[in-house]
């Protein structure tokens, strides 16, 4: 089971994105970086969450349920990097399988955000220098993440449970907001 598939030679199969990442300008003049999670592996979030100032907000988007709620935004309260570790270590099936929802972390001290969206890629709003560093030490190069056209995205009726599980979790929810919606 896989998250994202592209087409190859008109068979749909998973895709993966290699290991770049690129430095841009937002609308707002900061600095980004726009890199992705080859084979949808959670310790890329993982690696640049450890770069950032606790407490933690995490904001998991279900953009796309399966009956386990309502489609929202639920936020955790605060977290240590030690919670939000564990929070990826026990969803790591859903966070690696599964495309009905969005990552969001959020340092209220560094001002800075990470996001793992639903095309494995990571928007990473904050200390530029650190996560390039932390990304060349994990072997990422310069390159341009991109999302392979066509592309699929799948929601597992076997990440049902582990996706209510999730839920389970004490967050406070809102509405999606028009961005998040597919």
């Amino acid at each position: 089971m896989f998250k994202l598939g592209h087409q190859v030679d008109g068979d749909w199969q998973e895709y993966s994105h290699p290991a770049v990442f690129s430095v841009a300008q937002t609308g707002s003049g900061r600095e980004k970086v726009l890199t992705a999670a080859p084979r949808s592996d959670a310790a890329i979030f993982a690696t640049l969450a450890t770069l950032l100032t606790p407490p933690f907000f995490l904001l998991y988007v279900l953009h796309t349920p399966r009956g386990e709620g309502l489609p929202g935004r639920y936020q955790s309260d605060e977290m240590d990097l030690e919670e939000v570790e564990e929070f990826l270590r026990c969803h790591a099936d859903l966070l690696r399988r599964d495309a009905r929802f969005d990552l969001w972390l959020h340092s209220v001290a560094d001002q800075a955000t990470i996001v793992w969206d639903r095309h494995d890629l990571i928007h990473a709003y904050g200390p530029t220098a650190s996560f390039v560093g932390a990304l060349h030490g994990l072997g990422f190069v310069p390159g341009t993440p991109t999302i392979p056209a066509p592309h699929e995205h799948h929601y597992h009726p076997a990440c049902d449970d582990q996706a209510r599980a999730v839920l389970a979790s004490n967050w406070h929810y809102s509405p999606l907001r028009p961005e998040d919606e597919q």
